[in-house]
């Protein structure tokens, strides 16, 4: 008997995925455990596996294209199955919940072919062959996109699986192949520009189509238009200073202004990246790849070459003047210079998030001193254990997770109608990654060791840092720990990563004269703020939360018990 297989829900926040890759094909035999195909979410691309066995008799969702959770990804069944009935059922409901849908969002009224071909791709076909292409939905939070970099220019041929854009969510900055051929005759958002989903991105059509009504028809959301292929080419013919790039199929191209002269230097975006960690200026270096393009390899063979120092500007002070009675003064020449950097996906949605939890919960700070004496020595015994390494992070979380156990109140989250209290601890580390913020989370982290909690923080920030993360890694935090301490900073206080009720802010450790039994001796002490979230914590609450987390970590022995 057949089974229908609709699009998994990866994470809690999964409303819709991407098929990016099929590893069967119809017709193909299935068995339990084989990987159907790899499915993009908006945190990871995962692999879906089949719980069935039989043959691969329907795929619904092609490759490249998005669908809600729920929609008829694929049947399995028996060889030669009719599974016609179980597809227009499926398919009659997800049509139905789209056009649902798109009449809640759209202020015009769609045609019925439109309709029609909503339920297909991002993409709208037209009569004589031109396809309307508008901003596609790469992440479940998306609601609109960037256009970072253009691969094509209006009048170039394109073909199926060609990389038309380099488009920023929220979450990355993701390559859109296009997956149809023919002419780009139309752009609808410049590069550096930001659109809602759905707004027109551009037209591909037969070469000379004139597609000005279309383009009219097709503007949604405000996105900021292009001119149309005529007027294209009359601009190129009198802006002489604008310049092209050519496209390459493999690697993205990204252009970058050369101060020496007027040419655009080519290099690809990792090259970019490479060059900008190194410090290494692109205009140095030799490109390898095609038309002088900067790839990689480049970056990493690059060695500087000694060369004399650059003019700069010498500050001259103003001439003497014939009065006696004024005064010298020396005014250094400079410029006046300013850097506009557009807000990244990421940044938007963390700006976001963290307004809505600054101005949601009522926040309040409690601010405690830890000596950290006996801390720094048990550390020093734990770590002269082969292949273990502790870090005073470690100790910190743990302490937090055996303090959250006898104070289950600050381990909380506020509703509208309830405070749910969480007797199971899952700490959120939060890591600092090149576009902003993520918090992996420990789950039940007051049954780990110190050593456990090393190795899996360790882990979890390295792949954080490397976007190599699981959604399900950073779902689920009950408390979350924040430290600075490694950049120096004495005392902090952070904002609430709700649904949490309590974030623990760390500083460094600091050595100082302290008061020991009468005598002012040297000690090390550590400063930590508990920011609470005053619907579900009372000040006393978090206060005595403090006072256990203070003797665990100044008594390391007693989170070996």
């Amino acid at each position: 008997m057949a089974t229908i297989i609709t699009m998994p829900r990866l994470s809690d926040t999964m409303t819709e995925g991407t098929v990016a890759t099929w590893l069967k094909k119809v017709g193909d035999k299935i068995s339990e455990g084989d990987i159907l195909a790899e499915i993009e979410t908006d945190k990871a691309t995962m692999e879906f596996e089949s719980f069935n066995e039989g043959t691969l008799l329907y795929i619904g969702i092609p490759e490249g294209e998005t669908a809600a959770v729920d929609s008829l990804l694929a049947i399995i069944g028996d060889e030669g199955e009719d599974v016609s009935g179980l597809i227009a059922g499926k398919t009659a409901d997800v049509a139905l919940v789209k056009e649902e849908a798109k009449a809640t969002t759209e202020t015009t009224e769609a045609t019925p072919d439109a309709i029609k071909e909503e339920t297909k791709s991002t993409t709208t076909a037209l009569p004589e062959g031109v396809i309307v292409i508008t901003m596609p939905r790469l992440s479940d939070t998306m609601t609109e996109g960037t256009v970072a970099t253009w691969l094509k220019k209006v009048g170039d041929t394109v073909a199926e699986g060609d990389i038309l854009a380099e488009i920023e969510t929220d979450k990355a900055t993701m390559e859109f192949e296009s997956f149809n051929e023919g002419s780009l005759l139309y752009i609808g958002i410049e590069e550096g520009n930001s659109a809602p989903v759905d707004s027109l991105l551009a037209i591909i059509g037969p070469a000379g189509t004139d597609i000005s009504g279309i383009a009219e028809n097709h503007k949604t959301g405000g996105a900021p238009q292009a001119a149309p292929v005529a007027e294209k080419e009359i601009e190129k013919e009198v802006a002489s200073t604008e310049k092209t790039s050519e496209p390459v199929a493999h690697e993205p191209v990204a252009q970058e202004e050369a101060s020496t002269n007027d040419q655009r230097i080519l290099a690809s975006p990792l090259a970019k990246k490479i060059a900008s960690d190194k410090g290494i200026q692109l205009a140095q270096v030799k490109g390898s790849g095609e038309n002088g393009r900067i790839v990689k390899s480049d970056i990493e063979n690059f060695t500087p070459q000694t060369a004399a120092p650059a003019q700069t500007n010498v500050a001259v002070a103003p001439a003497k003047t014939e009065t006696a009675a004024a005064p010298k003064v020396f005014v250094p020449a400079g410029e006046i210079f300013t850097e506009e950097i557009k807000n990244s996906q990421m940044r938007k949605i963390i700006a976001k998030r963290l307004a809505e939890s600054l101005f949601t919960a009522p926040h309040y700070n409690l601010v405690i001193e830890v000596a950290m004496d006996e801390a720094m020595q048990s550390r020093v015994i734990i770590n002269s254990v082969p292949d273990t390494k502790v870090s005073f992070n470690d100790m910190v979380i743990k302490a937090c997770a055996m303090a959250l156990k006898k104070h289950p109140k600050v381990n909380s989250q506020w509703r509208e109608d309830s405070i749910l209290i969480n007797h199971h601890v899952n700490v959120g580390v939060a890591v600092a990654v090149e576009d902003g913020l993520v918090v992996p989370v420990l789950r039940f982290t007051d049954a780990m060791s110190l050593s456990q909690i090393g190795g899996s923080v360790r882990d979890l920030a390295g792949r954080a840092k490397n976007k190599k993360l699981l959604p399900t890694e950073m779902e689920g935090s009950t408390f979350t720990v924040s430290n600075l301490g490694m950049f120096g900073i004495t005392e902090f206080n952070s904002i609430i990563n709700q649904p949490n009720s309590a974030i623990l802010s760390v500083g460094a450790i600091v050595e100082k004269p302290v008061v020991k039994n009468g005598q002012i001796v040297v000690g090390n002490t550590m400063m930590l703020s508990l920011a609470c979230d005053h619907r579900t914590i009372d000040g006393a609450t978090g206060a005595q939360f403090l006072q256990t987390l203070k003797q665990f970590i100044e008594n390391p022995v007693t989170m070996l018990a």
